[in-house]
C-alpha cells in the first residue's frame, strides 16, 4: 500500500485530487494563514487556542471555536506522523492564501525532521485564462501534472521559515524586503507577500485593496452580494486568494466601522459568512454617505 501523503488547500481542488486517481492519501489543509495570532514553525496549545478564537470571530461565528480546534490538533498530529512515515507531495497554488500555507506547512514538516518532501506548484493551466488556482482543474487535469513535483530544497526549508516567521509576526520590514527578492528560492512568495502588504489599510482611505475593490463596485451600483463577487473577481489580478467567506467579512467590517461605510440591507445586519438557513439572494449592500 502506497503511504505517500499528498497535501493541499481547499476542498474542491482535494477532492478532485481524491478522484485523480494518484497513489496514497489527500488530505486538505484548513486554515488563514496569513492572518491572525500565531507563533511560527509548529504551534503550541496556546497558539491552537488562540487560533481557534480567531477563526470563530472572522467567521462570525460560523466556525465553531472547539470544532476549529479539533481540526486544527488533528492537521498537526496528521502532518507529524507523516514526517516520520510517508513521502509527502505538496499540491499549492501561487496565490497569497497557499503560499503562506506552503510556507508554514514547510517550516513545520522541517522541525520534525521530514525530507522527504516533493512540491508542486501550479501558477498556470493550458487553457483556463484566468487560472486562479487547483480548483479549477478537473480530476483527469491533477492526474496530467503528477509526476512534474520536484524535490523541497534545504534552501527551500530555510527560506519558507524566514517567511512564516514574517507572517506569525506580521513584520512589515520582512514583508517588504522578501516581496522584493528577485530570485527567491520559493519563487511565487515575492508576489504573494506584495499582494498582503496591499491589503494593509492606506493611509488616506484606511482600506486594503480588497475593501477598496469591494467598495468600488458597491459605489458602481452593483448591490447584491453575487453582483459585488463578480465585479471584484475580474477587477483582481489573479491568482485570487480570497473567496466569499473573505469577501463577506470585509464587507461586514466596513458596515462595522464607526462611521459606517456600507448598510447591509437583508434578513440580518450582517452577511453569513458560513453555511446558514439565509440566502444571500435576500441581502443588499448600499454605500453610506461620508460624514
Amino acid at each position: 500500500m502506497d503511504k505517500t501523503l499528498h497535501i493541499t488547500s481547499g476542498d474542491i481542488a482535494g477532492g478532485n485530487l481524491a478522484k485523480a486517481g494518484l497513489p496514497g492519501e489527500v488530505f486538505v489543509w484548513h486554515d488563514i494563514l496569513y492572518d491572525g495570532p500565531r507563533s511560527p514553525g509548529w504551534p503550541d496549545e496556546d497558539t491552537l487556542n488562540s487560533r481557534s478564537s480567531f477563526l470563530e470571530n472572522s467567521t462570525n461565528g460560523g466556525l465553531d471555536r472547539k470544532f476549529v480546534l479539533e481540526t486544527l490538533c488533528n492537521q498537526y498530529r496528521k502532518l507529524a506522523e507523516a514526517a516520520i512515515h510517508a513521502p509527502i507531495v505538496l499540491w499549492f497554488d501561487a496565490c497569497l492564501f497557499d503560499q503562506a500555507m506552503l510556507v508554514h506547512i514547510l517550516t513545520c514538516l522541517s522541525h520534525r525532521g521530514a525530507r522527504d518532501v516533493e512540491l508542486l506548484c501550479v501558477d498556470t493551466f493550458t487553457g483556463i485564462d484566468p487560472y486562479h488556482g487547483l480548483g479549477q482543474l478537473r480530476p483527469e487535469q491533477l492526474a496530467s501534472l503528477y509526476g512534474s513535483q520536484n524535490s523541497v530544497t534545504d534552501e527551500q526549508f530555510r527560506y519558507g521559515a524566514v517567511v512564516d516567521k514574517a507572517f506569525a509576526t506580521q513584520d512589515i520590514s520582512l514583508f517588504t524586503e522578501i516581496s522584493e527578492m528577485p530570485e527567491a528560492p520559493l519563487p511565487w512568495v515575492p508576489a504573494a507577500v506584495a499582494r498582503w502588504i496591499q491589503e494593509q489599510p492606506d493611509p488616506n482611505s484606511g482600506l486594503g485593496r480588497l475593501e477598496h475593490l469591494a467598495m468600488t463596485a458597491i459605489q458602481g451600483g452593483y448591490e447584491t452580494p453575487a453582483e459585488i463577487f463578480k465585479s471584484v473577481a475580474s477587477a483582481d489580478t489573479p491568482p485570487q486568494f480570497w473567496g466569499d467567506i473573505t469577501l463577506w467579512a470585509k464587507i461586514n467590517g466596513l458596515a462595522d466601522r464607526v462611521p459606517p461605510l456600507l448598510q447591509i440591507h437583508g434578513p440580518a445586519d450582517r452577511l453569513p459568512q458560513w453555511e446558514s438557513e439565509l440566502s444571500l439572494n435576500d441581502f443588499k449592500i448600499t454605500v453610506l454617505p461620508t460624514q
